[in-house]
């Protein structure tokens, strides 16, 4: 026993040594990513809690207070439009229990004037399913994020020559929970960043906790994951579903396993952005940040604006 100990231990604290001397300066290893944005703030759904989702009106209120980027679903009508919709099926968004799929563009309803969604519902006068085009014309200079929810390669080509035909491949960031659709996103068009899926992220924990992280190289640009403290909240619909992809229970040891502030900070250190969503609350907020975050998603663009410029002044 002592003769094992004595030859396994010493390699192995020496290994703990430098696993965490490389977590705190992965510079001696990784050369610092360099992504063409750097967003604080985003708007989730375009600020779906102050106006309807996913509307030209919502994406350009977000802009106007203060959202560096945007986030958004897409899919493709059967006559072959890229629409910005956070469903599929249109039966929350409109009443009508169809696929985007199945319909032309011109035959797609428009949204109710308030809807379901987790928290607040927005509202406006805008009810029109927008165009992704028309958001990259009319916010050229703005970064997108857009996920990708369906195996879906002619909506991932559409998406990729959008993108290559307003010049913002640099700036649009493909993003999806699957680990199979990213990958065939990222065939399609390598030239985009892209974010972590579920299944890498829980492979990220993983390296993190074992000390290998500071030894493997890093492809994606942008961890986005939900803050855990605001799942156990009565109107947080999805918080049983989310646990479930968390393979830490019980649920109160989420938190503190996931939001580890060293490995926010190794990810920043790296040139990966970290976006903790979706904050709807001055305290969520602050917690995000406090965390280490580097950039909040919120339902509530206004919110957020205000909550940056009156307590982080000192970093703009």
């Amino acid at each position: 026993m002592s003769v094992f100990l004595s030859s396994v231990l010493p390699p192995l604290g020496l290994y703990t040594l430098i696993s965490r001397y490389l977590l705190k300066n992965p510079h001696h290893l990784h050369r610092k990513k360099k992504t063409a944005f750097y967003c604080t703030q985003i708007s989730h759904r375009g600020g779906s809690g102050e106006k309807i989702e996913n509307t030209m009106e919502a994406f350009t209120n977000a802009i106007e207070n203060g959202s560096q980027m945007l986030e958004m679903d897409c899919h493709l009508t059967k006559d072959g439009h890229v629409v910005v919709s956070h469903d599929e099926n249109l039966k929350r968004q409109t009443g009508v229990d169809k696929d985007i799929s199945s319909l032309n563009l011109e035959d797609l309803p428009p949204y109710k004037e308030r809807l379901e969604v987790t928290f607040n519902a927005g509202h406006g006068t805008d009810r029109k399913i927008a165009l992704l085009e028309d958001v990259f014309r009319k916010f050229p200079k703005i970064p997108v994020s857009i996920e990708i929810k369906e195996d879906n390669p002619q909506l991932m080509r559409e998406v990729s020559t959008l993108a290559r035909r307003y010049d913002r491949e640099g700036i649009t960031l493909w993003a999806s929970e699957d680990a199979e659709i990213l990958n065939k996103c990222r065939s399609i068009n390598g030239a985009m960043p892209y974010s972590f899926s579920k299944k890498r992220g829980i492979l990220l924990l993983l390296l993190y906790y074992t000390g290998l992280l500071p030894f493997v190289p890093v492809g994606e640009s942008v961890l986005q994951f939900y803050l855990p403290r605001i799942i156990n909240r009565p109107d947080w619909k999805r918080g049983i579903i989310f646990l479930v992809f968390i393979p830490f229970n019980p649920p109160f040891n989420v938190f503190r396993t996931t939001m580890r502030k060293n490995l926010f900070k190794h990810l920043a250190d790296r040139g990966i952005q970290v976006h903790l969503f979706v904050c709807n609350k001055n305290e969520d907020i602050k917690a995000a940040f406090d965390l280490g975050a580097t950039g909040v998603m919120t339902d509530y663009p206004t919110l957020l604006s205000t909550y940056v410029r009156t307590h982080m002044r000192q970093a703009y």
